[in-house]
């Protein structure tokens, strides 16, 4: 499957939230929506999903107009939004019922991720019970229990412990295993550097970096080296201005050109006591920052 948004325009009265958004996602693979807190996600997801039209563009599955009505879409919000004081079956089963589901079907379903999540005993129980931890697990089944084609999950790992954001990925490696639509949507980069095998970046209204993340930092000059040693002072010295103290106790070599890379890499090897010499590559929160921080939307501008 391939979801594709093309040139999607969409506008409040006379605000322009979203300028000619295009990005595409993979089945079998997560793809992550990035940006700041106003830069235009919830409205591209909001048209993704129908909850309104835009005012031009299209949203496209495998080159054709989606027809939601055959197509099911999970979403996780990153507002909850499940009834605290109703117990948990008889909500879940309601939820997947609008969803198109028998209520044979959905009470199977149901119980299915209820005992592969862990929360069978919280079957009976009133949502406003669990744990904000688990009040989020009930949340996910509402977006998976129908077995929809494309995942959305907004925050996924919010008010999670690591024993539960653990099994919460196993869930979602499953799903992209499945061959589905996964998409993600979230500020903790960790988590979408782990997934997405692609990201895009929303500032303004506008995307302005979409690919393959390997790919994108990969086009980024290749010339900075990280280096470890227990003896970083003699390093240091030797290098003079070039040479700066980089994250958790590493060192950054900052070359003339790309092209010193592996003369330097050899010099350093052959003269120094190191632990690790390796090229820098940005991590997605530098990439992050680069293409969404202030500095990109006065470019912009």
């Amino acid at each position: 499957m391939l979801l594709e948004l093309r040139d999607i325009n969409k506008s409040f009265g006379e605000k322009k939230v979203l300028e000619g958004v295009s990005f595409c996602a993979e089945g079998g693979k997560a793809f992550g929506l990035l940006g700041r807190n106003g830069a235009g996600k919830t409205t591209a997801i909001r048209i993704l999903m129908n909850v309104f039209p835009a005012n031009g563009g299209e949203v496209l599955l495998d080159g054709r107009p989606i027809e939601y009505e055959k197509v099911g879409i999970g979403y996780l919000p990153e507002e909850r939004g499940l009834y605290p004081k109703k117990i948990i079956i008889d909500q879940l089963v309601y939820f997947a019922q609008l969803k198109g589901m028998t209520r044979r079907d959905a009470v199977k379903a149901i119980d299915f991720w209820l005992d592969r999540l862990g929360m069978t005993e919280y079957r009976g129980k009133r949502l406003d019970t669990l744990s904000k931890g688990n009040q989020q697990k009930i949340q996910l089944i509402t977006a998976l229990a129908h077995d929809p084609k494309i995942v959305i999950l907004d925050e996924p790992f919010s008010g999670l412990d690591p024993v539960n954001a653990m099994l919460l990925k196993d869930v979602v490696k499953e799903e992209i295993g499945r061959g589905k639509i996964v998409l993600f949507s979230s500020h903790q980069m960790s988590y979408i550097e782990e997934f997405c095998d692609s990201i895009a970046i929303i500032n303004s209204g506008h995307v302005v970096l979409h690919g393959d993340l390997r790919d994108i930092k990969r086009n980024y000059v290749r010339d900075r080296l990280i280096v470890r040693t227990e003896y970083p002072e003699k390093i240091k010295a030797d290098f003079g201005e070039s040479c700066t103290d980089a994250e958790n106790g590493a060192l950054m070599i900052r070359l003339a050109g790309a092209d010193e890379k592996s003369a330097v890499m050899k010099r350093i090897a052959e003269n120094y006591d190191i632990d690790e010499i390796k090229v820098f590559e940005p991590s997605l929160n530098d990439i992050f920052v680069e293409y969404a921080g202030d500095a990109a939307k006065e470019d912009k501008a």
